[in-house]
């Protein structure tokens, strides 16, 4: 429903308040966000810096929900920065192919109806996706604009950023055909469609941050997409940091902070 929790939070830190708006996309009870926008004045004008889309990851299935990418998002507009943290279709609620990824096009879409609503300023809009939320960023990346609204930078966070590779090592058992009803050698196009790799190159900045002890999504997933985005001519950025899978999505970790500033990054 739209305009559904509407909050303003004080943030503990900086006492700056926190506007929190929640919007449907669709008429599904999983497409939805939440737009957390820093408190300005009403005839402040424009906020800048652009909208960052917060992506949650959970290997794309359905018990893994939005509130894994809600401490970011509000991390993210305490900071100052505008975030979209976007809801989908998973594998088991409905999603899977090609419902999950019509939602994240959609979602980011929506975007266009809230700019005029909420002043946004869409010159610069930077996905942050966490696991498979990251691969679902950068896979968006290599699409067309949704709405009028496209991606200019991507930072995926242990993303699963090469499906072939993850397939083959039966992550999350089996986590990618679950996502594609069906092996590679069942539904070869799907597998084509989906993975950002074939993608390649892509005309925007990439980081693929890796966190060092990650033992959920192996390293080598974001090393051999990097790898091959400068074989294709326009290299993509991998930065490792220290912690696990989860101190990516943790504010308090150091893992995290890195993903905020190149979020801000490329952003200004």
């Amino acid at each position: 429903m739209e305009g559904l929790c509407h909050l303003a939070r004080e943030d503990p830190i900086t006492a700056t308040p926190v506007q929190r708006h929640r919007y449907s996309y669709g008429a599904d009870p999983s497409q939805w966000g939440e737009l957390f926008l820093p408190g300005l004045p009403e005839d402040s004008g424009p906020r800048p810096g652009g909208v960052a889309v917060v992506i949650h990851g959970g290997y794309w299935r359905s018990r893994y929900g939005a509130e894994l990418g809600e401490p970011l998002a509000l991390d993210l507009a305490r900071s100052g920065i505008t975030a979209w943290n976007l809801e989908y279709r998973r594998a088991g609620n409905g999603g899977g192919w090609p419902a999950t990824f019509q939602d994240i096009l959609a979602g980011i879409g929506k975007l266009r109806d809230l700019a005029e609503k909420h002043v946004l300023d869409l010159s610069r809009v930077v996905a942050l996706g966490h696991s498979a939320g990251g691969h679902l960023a950068v896979w968006a990346a290599g699409q067309q604009a949704s709405g009028g609204v496209r991606l200019t930078g991507v930072v995926s966070q242990s993303g699963v950023l090469n499906l072939a590779l993850a397939e083959e090592l039966n992550l999350s058992d089996g986590a990618v055909a679950n996502l594609l009803g069906g092996p590679s050698s069942a539904v070869p196009e799907r597998h084509r469609s989906a993975d950002p790799m074939a993608a390649l190159p892509l005309d925007i900045p990439v980081v693929a941050v890796h966190a060092e002890d990650d033992a959920d999504v192996p390293p080598a997933l974001s090393a051999t997409y990097v790898a091959a985005s400068g074989a294709a001519g326009v290299p993509a950025r991998l930065v490792t940091v220290p912690g696990d899978h989860f101190a990516l999505i943790d504010p308090s970790a150091e893992a995290y902070r890195t993903c905020r500033e190149l979020v801000r990054e490329l952003l200004t």
